[in-house]
């Protein structure tokens, strides 16, 4: 078994056919299938499915730990190369939309000065998909709403985040006091799909004050639904950072009574020790997380205490506990 039998497979499922993946691997197709075939040769089972093109479950699970032993091969040159201090390499980082929105900017703008060898790949997802890519390695690090529901991956708490109803500026319920949720029901809502974190804890909120949530519409994706709401097509409960700076003379984020601020943090696969890109890209999120320059409105640092944890409770947002603190005071806490 070797590293180009590896790469193969992986270029295999990733592309989709043999073809696909010498075109990948700027080589031609029949050194493809001979990696291949010698790795089936090797295991004593088929791999790929030559009537369909598609992996076998075999396949899928040799797929499933190459990405990780290709990850940390790659890792042990960009540490090696570290050593003289350029950080060399490729960081796959995964953020759910309302965060990529305004952390990647960021990123893009201090990273190519800081470590201009640096590649960074961005993958937009929600954070169930999440989970499930750091799992199979097809990412290296995701921003996301804690906690995670996978078990293979670690988590650091970056920041907390103000939830809220998003109404133009001079609109009756903006009147600087939180918006009783019984108010919700006489609004066109634009909301997230039933069954997802996000929906459960709004649908919570509501049920606790006596009343259930109509729609107007339901969408899998808070980036579809904050752009709609701010072309005027319904309200809608974002998190702060859904609201761009430059939208905040017209729209103001309204906190709702009972609807607590949200965990969001940073993920990365619990096996295996991140290299030196991954590192330097962990290093520089929580900088700029720290950075209230940088940081929507509504968005605090969490600081983790030695013996902190992360807990939740059924239809309640996750919290650091039990000296787990927020670093600094915003206005506008959507806790009431």
């Amino acid at each position: 078994m070797d590293l180009r039998q590896l790469n193969a497979i992986v270029a295999i499922s990733e592309h989709g056919s043999f073809s696909a993946a010498a075109d990948a691997l700027a080589t031609v197709q029949s050194n493809v299938s001979t990696h291949v075939k010698k790795l089936e040769r090797e295991l004593g089972t088929a791999l790929v499915d030559r009537s369909t093109g598609e992996l076998t479950e075999a396949g899928q699970l040799v797929v499933d730990r190459a990405r990780r032993v290709i990850g940390e091969l790659d890792a042990i040159t960009s540490d090696v190369t570290a050593l003289s201090h350029e950080v060399v390499g490729t960081v796959r980082l995964g953020a759910i939309g309302t965060a990529a929105r305004w952390i990647v900017p960021q990123l893009l703008d201090i990273v190519p000065s800081r470590h201009p060898l640096l590649h960074l790949v961005f993958v937009e997802a929600t954070a169930f998909g999440l989970d499930a890519q750091l799992a199979l390695g097809q990412v290296d690090l995701a921003v996301l709403t804690l906690p995670t529901s996978g078990s293979e991956v670690r988590t650091i708490p970056l920041f907390e985040e103000d939830l809220g109803l998003v109404v133009p500026r001079g609109h009756p319920l903006d009147t600087g006091n939180p918006v009783d949720p019984a108010l919700l029901t006489e609004l066109p809502l634009m909301l997230p799909l039933p069954g997802s974190a996000y929906r459960n804890e709004l649908d919570a909120v509501a049920r606790a004050a006596g009343v259930a949530l109509r729609p107007r519409a339901e969408m899998d994706s808070l980036r579809l639904i904050a752009t709609l709401t701010f072309e005027g097509s319904g309200f809608s409960i974002l998190p702060a950072g859904a609201l761009p700076s430059f939208l905040e003379d017209s729209w103001v984020l309204v906190p709702v009574r009972g609807l607590q601020p949200r965990l969001v943090g940073v993920a990365q696969r619990r096996r295996g020790l991140p290299g030196a890109p991954v590192r330097a890209v962990l290093d520089i999120l929580s900088e700029v997380v720290l950075d209230e320059s940088r940081t929507p409105n509504g968005v605090r640092p969490v600081v983790m205490p030695p013996g902190a944890a992360i807990t939740t409770q059924p239809g309640r947002p996750a919290v650091v506990s039990p000296s787990g603190q927020s670093a600094g005071t915003r206005s506008g806490s959507a806790a009431t």
